[in-house]
């Protein structure tokens, strides 16, 4: 059990609120006044969520799009949020990181309604969290609803932000496709709210495809087998798409694709690949080309 495991262990035992759904999901559902709110926060930290050399503006593009990604997931429609900002000691950077911010905010909707600045001790990494909010009308699919006879499908390839980080870490002046999908990876709002209302499970691909996959099962109580593991042509033509890139592919994490389970016979509402299936049992079954392959030590990103 890795820290961040243990610490969530532990404050499980605080977030009591029927609200905080045991902090087993990426959003907290809080009714009020007849409608329901989607509650979400994260943060990022330099040299952690990106490289110091990534572009302000890109970060701050980031930030949002990450949180508006759990916002999907869910099939909510966006309603504001609050920034937490340390300030880096450099206006310009500050500067760029906002227009980046608003660029994003703009795009998806996502009014800011307030927060927090601090300044930070010389030398400390620079750290932001955003909280967004946002507003569910119909059926809110839990990572905890996959049911044996689902079907497993994700709203797009995988690995194509690895990618782009190792080349951006290797370039910080690096573009294109791959690149653009780490520094700016695009929410999916509008394909969240057509799945949600069909979907027995849905949750966002952050921490990689296998680990997302593995709590999915974990939370549901059931087996998930992937059978598929999508890539992009991008992705193929700089990597290929031999075993061992497939797997570092679904390892990667920082997709923002959403994965999600549809009972099976239901077509999906919108332009999605299939990749598994749901079964009774637990854990997780990987296959590539018909075959069972040992699951890697590591399945994605934790903390610690």
């Amino acid at each position: 059990m890795s820290a961040e495991s243990r610490f969530l262990t532990l404050l499980r035992l605080l977030a009591n609120h029927p609200a905080a759904q045991g902090l087993m999901d990426d959003v907290a559902v809080l009714p009020v006044g007849g409608t329901r709110l989607i509650l979400t926060s994260d943060t990022m930290v330099d040299g952690v969520h990106y490289l110091p050399s990534d572009p302000p503006a890109d970060i701050g593009w980031k930030l949002a799009a990450v949180n508006l990604s759990d916002l999907a997931a869910k099939g909510a429609r966006p309603v504001g949020c609050l920034l937490n900002y340390a300030l880096s000691g450099d206006e310009a950077w500050d500067a760029a990181f906002l227009a980046g911010l608003g660029q994003a905010l703009d795009r998806h909707g996502l009014p800011l309604l307030g927060g927090d600045t601090v300044k930070m001790p010389d030398g400390a990494p620079r750290s932001y969290s955003l909280t967004a909010i946002g507003e569910a009308s119909g059926p809110i699919p839990a990572r905890s609803g996959a049911q044996p006879g689902d079907t497993l499908y994700v709203t797009g390839p995988v690995g194509d932000a690895g990618i782009g980080l190792s080349l951006a870490r290797a370039d910080p002046a690096a573009a294109g496709p791959l690149v653009d999908a780490y520094r700016r990876p695009r929410p999916r709002l509008s394909e969240g709210a057509l799945i949600a209302p069909l979907a027995t499970a849905m949750m966002d691909l952050s921490d990689g495809l296998l680990i997302d996959a593995q709590r999915m099962a974990q939370a549901s109580s059931v087996a998930i087998t992937i059978d598929h593991i999508p890539l992009s042509p991008a992705l193929e033509s700089v990597r290929g798409a031999s075993t061992a890139v497939q797997i570092a592919a679904a390892q990667a994490g920082d997709d923002y694709e959403l994965l999600f389970t549809l009972p099976r016979g239901t077509t999906p509402p919108v332009r999605a690949i299939r990749i598994g299936h749901v079964a009774t049992g637990a854990g997780l079954t990987l296959m590539i080309d018909g075959a069972t392959v040992p699951l890697p030590a590591i399945l994605g990103w934790e903390h610690g």
